[in-house]
């Protein structure tokens, strides 16, 4: 059985609640690792080839807090996420607290990273280079910032440096869950309420505020999807 293991499977959620969206990723994530514990056992002629999937969707206001991350980081009480009806997930993934909602771009990957290489920093540096690739072709320089994940807007400069981009991921047997959350028409005002990704006086921005316009979600996922596709890609014939 002839093998491809670097075929990418894209699926576009929409607007979906965030857990039933975390549900779904587990059954992915569970999906491909039971491929590989059979192919352990299996003759290398039968063994199946693993899927990688890229999802991409939006949520409804929700914040989540990752592994790592701080109760304290979240400035709203009960009461007021209530009334605003924001719920608040403690989730799997590494990093700190950090906003969902309409109007920003969340990209899910999950696959086996084996299929392309066997480097966790490797695979965060592709996530920002991805995302900086795509800003650009909307003409929005940006950069990284030393020893922090995600991507900023004027990374130079340390009191203007704003994040557009939000990284987090969880790998088990080398493979992937959750992935990137990129602010295209995001309402930034809820992000008054977390520090976000738990960096304190962390600017944020996104895309339609520093290019003074609203975009189109669906152009802006066509070019992150080219981009990550085309690095996962190219990196698996590296050594």
């Amino acid at each position: 059985m002839e093998r491809n293991d670097k075929q990418f499977i894209v699926k576009d959620w929409g607007l979906i609640d965030y857990k039933a969206a975390w549900e779904q990723q587990e059954t992915l994530f569970q999906e491909i690792s039971a491929i590989k514990l059979s192919n352990r056992e299996a003759p290398i002629e039968e063994r199946q080839a693993t899927p990688n999937y890229l999802i991409f969707c939006e949520h409804p206001p929700v914040y989540t807090l990752g592994r790592t991350g701080s109760q304290g980081h979240l400035l709203a009480s009960q009461e007021e996420l209530q009334q605003k009806g924001i719920s608040l997930f403690h989730i799997n993934r590494g990093g700190d607290i950090t906003y969902h909602g309409p109007g920003q771009l969340v990209l899910y990957l999950v696959l086996d990273l084996e299929n392309f290489f066997r480097d966790v920093h490797r695979y965060l540096r592709l996530l920002e280079r991805a995302v900086t690739h795509a800003l650009m072709d909307f003409h929005l320089p940006s950069a990284v910032l030393p020893g922090l994940t995600g991507v900023w807007i004027d990374a130079a400069l340390p009191l203007q440096a704003r994040k557009v981009c939000a990284i987090g991921i969880r790998m088990s047997r080398w493979i992937t869950m959750h992935g990137l959350a990129l602010n295209v028409n995001t309402d930034l005002s809820y992000f008054e309420r977390i520090v976000p990704c738990g960096i304190q006086a962390c600017l944020v921005t996104s895309m339609a505020a520093e290019l003074g316009r609203k975009l189109s979600m669906q152009e802006v996922q066509d070019r992150l999807q080219s981009h990550v596709t085309q690095l996962l890609l190219a990196s698996s014939s590296l050594p």
